[in-house]
């Protein structure tokens, strides 16, 4: 009998939507426009007259902008309060407190490691690339409440934070326990391995090719043989600093272009006649996104240097952030960027010339990782091969 009494008063509610959402449509009329406009209207009713909980008047028009671009399906737009864009811009302007991951919301929804920052406690905690953050401090989350999860992982230095990931590479899952600390991108780092030139790039900022211009110059007083451009764990950044980048290294001709909806041509960077005249090897792996296949994908073209690692993560598409008058803003997907042999690599990466994995059980990359790092291994033996 109560299961009659529900059902019967379910159907009384659609009935009563339907009548109403009809007399209101033959009110007001038909026109596209003002048809959404009483859906909307009638749908913000429906929710605040029946939904259980009470409905917070600003979360709820928040959540109304943030639900026109969460309808494009597309993990790499976002809406952003005046809080969360000012957040945004940090990472490319200034330095923050946290666990030092990058993040996207992936194609199932669930948060996505791109990268962790280079020796930031995610990265020493040992989280990779492609990881899946599942909860924090016990909360479950997925990517729809990626903003959430990301301020709980920020926090003051020294305080602690527990986090679950899914590693799809083995199925399994495994709680961290982590130590929040200032995340401070140094994105340029460099060392001499006997005659060869080693350059980590971590992300590329406002800042980056500055660094790696200066750094370079350094080796090169060394009197460098070769050199080695580690682009692995970056998960990109600006583009025209990735252009300057190619600029130091690669001769006259392009370096990359970007195409909007109408295939109008949204940028496009040149090299100039100088070129680094030195044997190069590029190191990627499934941490190197956007910006770094910028700079992997023209060596390649250029057959400027030998790639070596792991397929890179396949981010070929540009965002533009855009502020509003009132703070608040947009990240959007704009256009997407070609390789200079015409290649978008948009979910497919770059295949690296040669192929090597890393041992399971290893501690880091890098040269301070040199005795395990099988793929920096790899491009000192390439080098000192063609120097």
């Amino acid at each position: 009998m109560k299961k009659k009494v529900l059902i019967s008063i379910l159907v009384l509610l659609l009935l009563v939507g339907t009548n109403l959402f009809t007399a209101l449509s033959l009110t007001y009329g038909r026109s596209g426009v003002e048809e959404e406009s009483i859906k909307i209207k009638y749908l913000e009713d429906f929710v605040k007259k029946y939904y259980l909980y009470d409905v917070d008047e600003d979360d709820f028009e928040v959540g109304k902008l943030k639900g026109v671009v969460a309808s494009l399906n597309d993990p790499y737009s976002e809406y952003y309060t005046k809080e969360e864009y000012k957040k945004l811009m940090e990472f490319t302007t200034g330095k923050f407190y946290g666990i030092g991951v990058i993040i996207t919301k992936g194609e199932d929804n669930l948060i996505t490691v791109i990268s962790p920052i280079k020796d930031s406690p995610a990265y020493k905690a040992g989280i990779q690339a492609q990881d899946k953050i599942i909860k924090v401090n016990g909360k479950e989350f997925t990517a729809d409440s990626l903003t959430e999860a990301t301020e709980i992982m920020k926090g003051e230095r020294g305080t602690e934070v527990d986090i679950t990931i899914y590693r799809p590479s083995t199925g399994k899952t495994k709680d961290l326990k982590i130590k929040r600390d200032e995340i401070s991108i140094e994105t340029v780092i460099s060392k001499k391995i006997d005659d060869i030139g080693y350059i980590g790039i971590t992300s590329f900022d406002e800042k980056t090719a500055d660094e790696f211009n200066t750094q370079l110059d350094n080796l090169l007083k060394q009197n460098i043989k070769s050199l080695i451009i580690d682009l692995r764990g970056n998960p990109g950044g600006i583009v025209d600093t990735a252009a300057e980048v190619c600029d130091r290294i690669l001769p006259e001709g392009k370096i990359v272009y970007a195409l909007d909806k109408n295939k109008n041509k949204v940028f496009e960077f040149d090299s100039d006649p100088q070129k680094l005249d030195l044997p190069i090897a590029v190191l990627i792996n499934e941490g190197s996104a956007s910006a770094s296949e910028i700079v992997a994908g023209a060596i390649r073209d250029y057959k400027a240097g030998t790639i070596i690692g792991k397929k890179s993560f396949g981010k070929g598409i540009v965002q533009t952030a855009k502020q509003f008058p009132t703070g608040d803003g947009i990240k959007l997907t704009t256009s997407e960027y070609f390789t200079p042999n015409g290649e978008n690599i948009h979910k497919k990466g770059i295949k690296p010339d040669i192929e090597v994995d890393l041992p399971e059980d290893i501690k880091g990359i890098g040269y301070e990782y040199l005795d395990t790092d099988l793929q920096l291994q790899k491009a000192i033996e390439i080098l000192k091969g063609e120097s």
